[in-house]
């Protein structure tokens, strides 16, 4: 297999949830992954159980990936978390500003942007990590303008992060557009996309307007047409992610990061038809 393949989790809230998820884990091993990564709440809040959780996976695993962000900490405890990391082998990070919690201002962070959390790493770390950090193809949310988000981008990987993984999308456009646009700003690093299978219509939509990202208007057309189906929903949903796949690889694509929510099934029907 050429291309580079990565599933995303997020931490289980108890020792049930964690011993299911490492079910999921070994049915996702299978599939020859470079990595798993593991979220990390906002402002830190999901901090001892993503630790936890990394200790678990990496156990199957070794290259799993916590994310680090830098909102609601400070350089200190950023110290402490890389120190932690890199006794117990860690090697890889995702590398994120993070959101804010409720009722947080950015006055209570001594970091306030994803660069300079890389550029701590590199000066506290050296080169132990390699890190990846977030791309938008379809600009953050927060963002002045699309050229202001191409040239954050770009000061992340200036400041010594090595890849991007994509927000997920459903606009192969979006892609191609975001990445010649950061290759006229002489930024070559590889941009992963995120991909996320369809599950439930509610909750894609509900998620994608929270987080910015796009679900196009002929798709939500359709999926509202089905979602009283939910095995309807996830056929089609296979169907429509698995083409988005095979035209960003065809693409030129590096890989696929999936967010697979903490579920195998859906994921791993989306490689079978990829042949991956």
């Amino acid at each position: 297999m050429s291309q580079r393949i990565s599933f995303e989790f997020f931490p289980p809230k108890t020792a049930d949830g964690l011993q299911k998820l490492l079910g999921v884990q070994q049915q996702l091993l299978a599939r020859n992954p470079m990595f798993f990564s593991c979220t990390y709440g906002a402002g830190g809040s999901t901090r001892d159980n993503t630790l936890r959780t990394i200790d678990a996976l990496r156990e199957h695993h070794p290259d799993t990936a916590p994310h680090l962000s830098c909102i609601g900490q400070t350089r200190d405890e950023l110290r402490g978390l890389l120190d932690h990391y890199r006794d117990q082998g860690v090697r890889r990070l995702v590398v994120l500003r993070g959101d804010l919690p409720s009722g947080m201002g950015y006055a209570q962070s001594e970091l306030r942007f994803a660069d300079d959390l890389v550029r701590l790493v590199r000066e506290h770390s050296g080169e132990h990590f390699e890190m990846e950090v977030a791309a938008y193809p379809e600009m953050h949310p927060q963002a002045r303008s699309f050229d202001d988000d191409i040239a954050h981008f770009k000061r992340k990987i200036d400041a010594g992060a090595n890849n991007g993984l994509t927000q997920y999308f459903y606009n192969t456009d979006a892609y191609g557009f975001y990445l010649d646009a950061l290759r006229k700003q002489g930024c070559e690093a590889p941009v992963y996309p995120g991909i996320m299978p369809i599950l439930n219509v509610a909750n894609l939509l509900r998620f994608s307007h929270s987080c910015g990202a796009d679900v196009p208007r002929w798709l939500v057309s359709k999926l509202n047409d089905l979602k009283d189906d939910e095995a309807a929903v996830k056929e089609f949903g296979t169907e429509v992610v698995t083409k988005l796949c095979e035209r960003l690889l065809a693409m030129g694509a590096p890989g696929l990061h999936f967010y697979t929510m903490n579920q195998a099934a859906p994921t791993l029907a989306i490689l079978d038809r990829l042949g991956l």
